[in-house]
């Protein structure tokens, strides 16, 4: 016999309807749920992109540090910037290609060719670093002053080397 039988219409009716609200969502819970994802997107990805960006600063910083280590052991050893070392005047793609880390040697004798002292630059090469405004440029010279300046050339320096 059917169960539906038993009872009127209206009452079978009643238990098809709760039955096909329990399998599946209604439109309205659909939008409400895109829209809280919507939002948390566009509270995490700018989040995350700042995030990104602060943490390849250290692609810079590294390179630009291990660049002044390997030109301070050189000048221990020879007395000079410019020669015998591993680390020549030039640029190069830092080792995540994030920036383009320029050496730049001054000659304090230029008769004896005796490097007095160096200036270590890095610029954003590839994005995401490109859109990074607040430290558009590092430097590290041989006196160990480390600068840093924004796109809008404002010194950064506590920002950018890593400081705050």
């Amino acid at each position: 016999m059917n169960p539906n039988s038993l009872v009127g219409p209206a009452v079978a009716r009643g238990r098809r309807e709760v039955a096909m609200k329990k399998n599946g969502f209604s439109l309205i819970e659909l939008i409400v749920a895109v829209g809280v994802l919507g939002i948390l997107a566009a509270i995490a990805i700018p989040a995350y992109n700042s995030y990104t960006m602060k943490t390849n600063r250290t692609d810079a910083t590294r390179t630009m540090t291990l660049d002044a280590r390997s030109l301070e052991r050189c000048y221990s050893q020879n007395y000079t910037y410019g020669s015998n070392c591993p680390t020549t005047a030039g640029t190069t793609i830092s080792p995540q290609g994030f920036y383009s880390v320029t050496i730049a040697i001054t000659n304090a004798d230029p008769s004896t060719n005796t490097a007095a002292s160096y200036t270590i630059t890095a610029v954003p090469a590839k994005p995401p670093q490109t859109s990074d405004s607040a430290c558009r440029t590092f430097t590290l010279s041989s006196s160990g002053a480390q600068t840093a300046t924004s796109s809008s050339g404002a010194a950064n320096t506590r920002t950018c080397w890593g400081s705050t």
